[in-house]
């Protein structure tokens, strides 16, 4: 029997060998798009590691080998060091749609790697990530069973079109990556100049029919192999135990989940739950552990009953009303441009640095060389959160947060025609309550207005959440 899914998506197959190689991992998916190739594999302990951690232990690796493209990589080593920027993006492309679909309880350690082990250069690689780790994990034996699509979707002489190649996306006006599941979108990552939003939804809707076509061949395929999971209990929630807490702490929680200002409502938090915990033995960390459990959920129950019932968020806002917004420019002497933008307890210093095209960053990526002549850096110091920490080089939080404020504002960056100059922008986020990379962008404007940078457009960002629920959203 086949384990080979093959299906065409805009006159080029996409065909995934399930099994072929890598078969001491747990599953694997070797991917082919024109001639883009790619395999992905999935492992997973079978043994917790440590019982006393309520977390999904996760890692997603994502890896371009230049052998990928026929090239030598460059440097005095010759060969592929430490990710690279475009690789934590794509790694992290691939962890956020997979993550929430593990199932509840599940804590043990999982890796997904993703190797490029050929790239045209026209085909891009990064839907097939998400792709090849919907496929490894969901013919595995890991007790993963949500099979996932994922698409690019852009615009080509006025009309949508899926999978764009590379020169095409270079003049569409935007460059869209939509995953799906089954029952709708669960991931939209997208850069674009100004596009209505009739227009953003016609694509939407484009690229989730055309994942619908990527998850029923996995289904369909998987119907055939018959193939069985292994022995996990998902994790049940003792509704009585819950209901018994609800009964007794649920007004001193939902007290605390008011209280404003981050350190106080931690504080309030924090107090609630010691009381739950005080009154467990000490010599019983499993019952411990199922109290924090069920605190969590009592807390979500609670904010969701709050979200949808009253249409109110914890601190006492309505769903679009924003925390009070202070902005400073010129604040430091010697910078080319420099803002402090501050929301509610969240507080970026944005500096803006200009250059000549010699400062421009060289991309050494697998296609032809490239210079980049605009930069966003994103810095997250431990004290933004009251916390201690080393200061090491940026993590893959920081460049993802990075590089989305940088497509927030690439498109008002004035052409190298009309402003010949290397722009870069550095956000230290100085407090962080909340969407700091939109704090990012909205101080990153002001820096490079203070600066003197000609914009085609003044650009803002926030950042939303979505509650849903049987009767409502």
């Amino acid at each position: 029997m086949s384990n080979t899914i093959s299906l065409e998506i805009n006159k080029r197959t996409l065909s995934i060998d399930i099994g072929k190689i890598a078969k001491q991992a747990d599953g694997s998916a070797l991917l082919r798009y024109g001639d883009t190739m790619m395999l992905v594999t999935a492992t997973s302990r079978k043994e917790l590691k440590d019982a006393s951690k309520a977390f999904l232990p996760l890692i997603v690796d994502y890896r371009e080998n230049t052998y990928a493209a026929g090239k030598i990589p460059g440097g005095f080593f010759k060969r592929e060091g430490r990710p690279s920027e475009r690789e934590i993006l794509i790694a992290r492309l691939i962890d956020r749609p997979v993550r929430p679909l593990f199932p509840e309880g599940y804590f043990f350690d999982t890796q997904i790697v993703g190797l490029l082990l050929s790239a045209d250069i026209e085909n891009e690689p990064d839907t097939l990530g998400v792709i090849g780790a919907s496929a490894a994990l969901y013919f595995s034996d890991i007790p993963f069973s949500t099979p996932l699509g994922a698409v690019k979707v852009g615009i080509v002489d006025g009309k949508y079109v899926v999978n764009p190649t590379s020169h095409e996306l270079e003049r569409s006006p935007i460059n869209m990556t939509v995953v799906s599941n089954e029952d709708g979108i669960i991931m939209i990552e997208a850069g674009a100049k100004e596009i209505e939003e009739d227009k953003i939804l016609e694509g939407l809707s484009l690229a989730h029919e055309t994942n619908q076509q990527i998850i029923k061949a996995q289904k369909d395929l998987y119907a055939r192999l018959g193939l069985k999971k292994r022995e996990f209990t998902a994790k049940v929630i003792d509704t009585e135990k819950l209901a018994r807490l609800e009964k007794e702490y649920g007004p001193a929680l939902f007290e605390a989940m008011q209280v404003r200002g981050k350190k106080a409502n931690e504080a309030a938090l924090a107090a609630v739950l010691a009381s739950i915990l005080t009154k467990v033995p000490e010599d019983k960390p499993e019952e411990k552990l199922e109290m924090k459990g069920l605190f969590g959920k009592l807390e979500e129950k609670l904010f969701r009953e709050l979200v949808l019932k009253k249409a109110l968020r914890t601190d006492g806002r309505q769903f679009d009303d924003i925390r009070p917004i202070t902005s400073e420019v010129a604040l430091l002497t010697r910078t080319h441009g420099s803002a402090l933008f501050t929301r509610g307890e969240t507080q970026a210093l944005a500096t803006v640095t200009l250059g000549t095209f010699d400062d421009a960053q060289r991309l050494d990526s697998l296609g032809a060389e490239s210079k980049k002549r605009f930069m966003l850096h994103y810095n997250f110091p431990p004290f933004s959160v009251g916390e201690v920490g080393f200061l090491r080089g940026p993590g893959r939080r920081e460049i993802g947060h990075g590089a989305l404020a940088e497509k927030s504002i690439l498109a008002a960056i004035p052409d190298d025609d009309k402003f010949p100059y290397t722009i870069r922008i550095v956000s230290d986020i100085l407090e962080s309550n909340g969407s700091s990379s939109m704090a990012t962008v909205c101080g990153g404007i002001l820096a490079l207005m203070d600066a003197g940078v000609p914009l085609k457009m003044v650009v803002a960002g926030i950042a939303m959440g979505l509650v849903t629920g049987s009767d409502g959203y």
